[in-house]
């Protein structure tokens, strides 16, 4: 069975009162890669990927926190503008880090991990997201989501709705089973032919994109990759332009 045909389950139990974050997948577009000069960030299929590759957790607050500088718990001054209790946020390390309660217990099949990062590719000024990995398959807690300060009394929002975290399952073992290995270029001819073939490509496109008329000029970018496409026309099997992640539905009782 392949891994695009194979089900496998992905379950989210609410541990809290109220109404539960939405989880939602990682949307496509990024609003600061739609606002760079002819939308250009968008003809980046690997970020586009990534912003597809995995589950959003969605504040169900707006939430506004300023770290003084210090290392205290009391540090991070935590104001919830908007959005019922119970609330998520909280100073619970100290050294200006602002601590999410994720208030759900994941499961995942027998074997995977929950990778749990920040939302990929949506930088925020005056924070960083601290990544976690969550052995999900057995664990009966629940986790944090934690964001780094990193600027003191410089105030830091998360509005109603914007993403505090991204949920990736991860299969247990599957990075130690690499076996990492350093090459030059030509001890494998083929590899090396289709290098070059692409960098003399990609050097005589970009020499050409500044004359008008050209075929460069007229293409705008290169689109290779995007159809996964060698420069000797080879297209790739397995190419990926798009991830179709599905949605959260309520589930019914065992």
């Amino acid at each position: 069975m392949s891994a695009k045909s194979e089900k496998l389950p992905f379950l989210a139990y609410h541990t809290s009162t109220g109404q539960p974050p939405e989880l939602v997948p990682g949307p496509i577009q990024r609003e600061w890669m739609n606002e760079t000069r002819d939308a250009f960030a968008n003809r980046c299929l690997p970020l586009l990927i990534a912003n597809q590759a995995g589950w959003l957790v969605l504040s169900p607050h707006t939430v506004r926190a300023i770290w003084d500088g210090t290392d205290s718990l009391k540090s991070v001054c935590i104001e919830n503008i908007e959005g019922p209790e119970p609330y998520l946020a909280m100073s619970h390390f100290g050294h200006g880090i602002l601590t999410f309660s994720i208030p759900f217990l994941f499961r995942t099949p027998p074997g995977y991990n929950l990778l749990v990062r920040g939302p990929a590719n949506m930088p925020k000024d005056g924070a960083y997201p601290l990544d976690g990995i969550v052995e999900t398959d057995w664990t009966t807690a629940t986790f944090t989501m934690n964001w780094q300060l990193t600027r003191p009394q410089h105030p830091v929002t998360w509005r109603k709705g914007e993403p505090i975290a991204m949920i990736v399952p991860m299969r247990r073992g599957e990075l130690e089973s690499f076996e990492p290995e350093l090459r030059g270029l030509y001890d494998d001819p083929e590899v090396a032919k289709a290098y070059l073939e692409w960098r003399n490509s990609r050097s005589q496109f970009i020499k050409e994109l500044p004359i008008e008329g050209s075929s460069a000029n007229q293409a705008a970018w290169q689109k290779d990759y995007v159809h996964g496409r060698a420069p000797d026309g080879t297209v790739a099997k397995d190419h990926q332009r798009k991830l179709a992640l599905k949605q959260w539905k309520k589930g019914k009782k065992p």
